[in-house]
């Protein structure tokens, strides 16, 4: 793609390929984004460049983000967080090292995180918001999992769903490393 064109250059096809990504004809866009089908048509076309209200309402439409849609670089780019530069905790639990891997903003949403524990290290964990759920794959060692009064030892491989909107936690009897994903509410 070239990423040279100005930016209203790319929206035509942009707003086309994240229609039909969807599945969606004109008519279906017109009526859950309120444009006409003319208007959409014509901006697909390149025929007209929409007002920034227009263009908010068809992002909401097709459930694309407004400034990724305009971002030339975009759909063109591999974000990268190298090794040395993510973040880290080691004193949020007993022996154990937690590496952040989600970028910031999704703090309080869907958070994912590498943990490795020394033997006999832990990570017990405050109720999370009503609804908040967790997900643990050991990729090395084994652990115990807790939620609530409910147990389980899990070995390298296993997975663990369970409810994060009570006392939980995690302690490893050995060295193990295990990847978390947090889906709060």
């Amino acid at each position: 793609m070239d990423t040279d064109l100005p930016i209203l250059d790319l929206l035509p096809s942009r707003l086309r390929e994240a229609r039909r990504a969807q599945g969606l004809s004109l008519d279906a866009v017109a009526k859950l984004s309120g444009v006409s089908r003319s208007m959409v048509s014509q901006i697909e076309r390149g025929e007209s460049s929409p007002t920034i209200a227009t263009l908010w309402n068809l992002t909401r439409a097709l459930q694309v983000d407004f400034a990724g849609l305009l971002d030339a670089e975009a759909a063109d780019k591999v974000e990268v967080l190298r090794a040395s530069d993510v973040p880290r905790f080691d004193n949020m639990g007993e022996g154990c090292l937690i590496h952040i891997l989600s970028p910031p903003e999704d703090v309080g949403g869907h958070e994912v995180y590498d943990i490795r524990f020394e033997a006999g290290g832990r990570l017990m964990s405050q109720p999370h918001k009503r609804g908040a759920q967790e997900q643990l794959t050991v990729l090395e060692g084994a652990v115990r999992v807790s939620s609530g009064a409910a147990a389980q030892d899990l070995a390298k491989g296993d997975t663990a769903r369970y409810a994060a909107d009570v006392a939980h936690g995690i302690e490893a009897s050995e060295a193990a490393r295990v990847f978390l994903i947090v889906k709060n509410g």
